[in-house]
């Protein structure tokens, strides 16, 4: 129930469908002799989308996310369990016309393969089923063995967990499948902007895990201020950070973390 009606929310919620409802509402009012009321959510609405379209406040709030666990400045001495979450692989084509067709979040498969090549002793966790309502598509896990595969790594060093559909599922089957294998101390891959809400998810569990954030989407040094080069960039990583913020806000209101913004 929890994952329909987080879908639902976000559905609803996300920046664009807001300024969506909000020009319904304002046109309806308006129908309704409402004028002073219907304009004022008008407004609003132009407003919201012009932040959204022609700021770098999206950037902002997702290099905020990004910011708030740091990169690793060097490799590991050594390293035995890598743990890589799904969402690098666009799961509707891979279904339809087979391959590895990889997304904006290909850098936390390129990592993980990096670092399994480097420690051929590693076993690597993959963790991500279908997170569509449909569920008709095939689990990220079992797709990514192609893509490891195409670079020497062997299945046997894959660990594959293809029934999650969101982060919150992810840790749970992680969890059984670490203690299973008997592996613990592990590095944990993800988004940068995802990092936080992975680490605090993974250690509400009790899963000791090195964050290992990559898939950047920020220079690092993005200023609030007015873009009107990239609109359509700008409300990417607005939806982005929305996405984020609000399933942070969501997973600790639920007593999934233990504070808003994980350490």
């Amino acid at each position: 129930m929890m994952f329909y009606l987080s879908k639902i929310v976000w559905l609803l919620l996300q920046p664009l469908s807001l300024v969506f409802l909000l020009c319904l509402a304002g046109a309806l009012l308006a129908l309704f002799r409402c004028r002073r009321a219907g304009g004022v959510l008008s407004l609003s609405a132009a407003l919201l989308l012009f932040v959204t379209l022609y700021t770098t406040t999206g950037s902002i709030a997702l290099q905020a996310l990004e910011d708030h666990v740091p990169k690793a400045k060097g490799d590991p001495g050594a390293l035995s369990c890598i743990i890589v979450l799904g969402g690098a692989l666009e799961n509707q084509v891979t279904t339809t016309r087979g391959g590895m067709e990889l997304n904006q979040a290909a850098d936390r498969f390129v990592e993980t393969a990096r670092l399994a090549l480097k420690y051929p002793e590693a076993k690597i966790l993959i963790s991500g089923g279908d997170g569509s309502i449909s569920g008709n598509y095939e689990g990220e896990a079992n797709a990514s063995e192609r893509f490891f595969s195409a670079f020497g790594i062997s299945s046997e060093r894959l660990i594959k967990e293809n029934t999650s559909r969101n982060t919150f599922e992810n840790t749970l089957n992680t969890a059984a499948l670490l203690k299973e294998n008997g592996l613990s101390n592990c590095i944990l891959i993800t988004s940068a902007f995802h990092m936080p809400r992975s680490l605090g998810l993974f250690r509400q569990a009790g899963l000791a895990v090195t964050p290992w954030p990559v898939d950047y989407r920020t220079a690092g040094n993005e200023r609030l201020g007015f873009d009107f080069t990239q609109p359509s960039l700008n409300a990417q990583q607005a939806a982005t950070a929305a996405r984020e913020w609000m399933g942070l806000a969501g997973y600790y209101l639920a007593g999934r973390t233990g504070s808003l913004l994980p350490d």
